[in-house]
């Protein structure tokens, strides 16, 4: 196997990993969720609830979300959360859930895999598999992943450095799979006034260094719900490929992240102003 790095004409200070490496491979990398392109011209959003909590609540999502723009539906069945004690979602009887809906509206989805032996599971359902920030130097997790083929939305670790992160997602590449979209999530810095730091600089350095799509997370990034639309625009201005975001059909009455959920009229009202700036850079929102 070739485990030779090359040097990127930009100043990083370390060498890209040569299956993740633009050099290598000039030509963006297209990812395809279900006829779903990520990584072209169109900016593709996913948006959907942080946990599926029941049929009501992602039927109706699932609806507002695809009506107003959203091309892949995101939900939660398996939840990692800091605290033993909070909801943790309904498990296979969440996904299976997620299954239908998806299917019902003509809508694929993206959902979070925690562990190598959830991903036969899941990747019976999915679309694409979520590596969430936590995992994302869960090596046996990566590779599991990577031999599965799935699609699979790699989230930058909250404290973790671009050359990290670029590794990581080699590790899913040297299995075969190439059909990876790196997501900036934020990172956890001094800052206390959002939950995390959005480093929006990682959008356009990803973008030289690598021919992987990248897309970003306002919604974990700074966990405040009035600044979402805000920095889901200058994500785009920044060259994002896509968004992933938050939404809740009744955010007050969600049980995981509801404070960075938007409902449905606040999705649809940000949808209408991020067509206006992927316009201005040259890129589209159907």
């Amino acid at each position: 196997m070739e485990t030779c790095t090359c040097h990127i004409p930009v100043d990083t200070g370390f060498e890209v990993p040569p299956k993740a490496s633009r050099m290598l491979s000039p030509e963006n990398t297209l990812v395809n969720i279900r006829g779903v392109q990520v990584g072209g011209p169109e900016i593709i959003v996913m948006a959907g609830p942080c946990a599926i909590e029941n049929s009501e609540q992602i039927a109706e999502t699932a609806i507002a979300v695809k009506s107003a723009g959203a091309k892949i539906l995101r939900g939660g069945a398996f939840k990692p959360r800091s605290s033993p004690y909070k909801f943790q979602g309904l498990g296979e009887e969440g996904l299976q859930m997620l299954s239908y809906i998806s299917r019902k509206n003509g809508i694929p989805f993206v959902t979070e895999v925690m562990d190598t032996r959830q991903v036969e599971l899941l990747s019976g359902y999915a679309d694409m598999l979520q590596v969430g920030s936590r995992n994302m130097q869960n090596f046996p997790l990566l590779k599991e992943v990577g031999m599965c083929r799935k699609p699979v939305l790699l989230k930058r670790g909250m404290m973790s450095t671009i050359e990290e992160f670029l590794l990581a997602a080699e590790y899913i590449l040297v299995q075969g799979n190439d059909q990876v979209i790196l997501c900036e999530r934020g990172i956890r810095t001094f800052e206390t006034a959002t939950r995390n730091t959005l480093d929006l600089n990682a959008v356009p350095m990803l973008k030289q260094l690598t021919h992987l799509p990248v897309v970003v997370d306002p919604s974990h990034g700074t966990g405040v719900k009035s600044i979402i639309p805000a920095m889901a625009k200058a994500a785009i201005a920044a060259g994002a490929d896509g968004l992933i975001m938050e939404v809740h059909y009744k955010p007050e009455e969600a049980l995981c992240d509801g404070q960075q959920s938007l409902n449905p009229h606040e999705f649809n009202e940000m949808m209408v102003d991020l067509r206006k700036v992927a316009a201005a850079v040259d890129r589209f929102i159907v």
